[in-house]
């Protein structure tokens, strides 16, 4: 009789076993899978870059601090509408030809701007057009 149990015992807990191996499997394949599309969409966002409101836009004035970062100034244009993502403002600007040339002061930028043209504005690009910047 107690052999039985003892079978009975390491058949459940080989089925035990197996069942948690498959539950462990399919997390690691939603993991991978949700790790996956999060860095195509910001991939995409990066190198797709895309006004918020094309067309007419609406003005927004900004005011860029005295030593603020790509990321602190990219919060600051998602807090007025003119970016989605700060972090991938940080990553445009990093592969920009305006890294590291962003300047403080006082802009009158657009929605209908991308975010390319609003660094080169940032940054005091002459053919960038619709600055006011003191």
């Amino acid at each position: 009789m107690g052999n039985a149990k003892d079978k009975a015992g390491k058949v459940g807990l080989a089925l035990a076993g197996g069942v948690f191996h498959i539950a462990l499997y399919a997390c690691v394949a939603v993991l991978l899978f949700w790790l996956g599309k999060t860095a195509y969409y910001f991939g995409y966002d990066v190198f797709n870059q895309q006004a918020m409101n094309p067309g007419a836009g609406q003005e927004v004035t900004v005011v860029i601090q005295e030593n603020s970062t790509p990321y602190k100034i990219g919060k600051t244009l998602e807090s007025k509408g003119l970016i989605r993502n700060a972090y991938v403002f940080v990553v445009q600007e990093r592969l920009s030809n305006y890294h590291g040339k962003l300047q403080p002061g006082t802009y009158l930028l657009s929605t209908a701007y991308t975010p390319n043209r609003i660094m080169g504005i940032l940054a005091g690009d002459k053919e960038q057009e619709g600055a006011a910047s003191s």
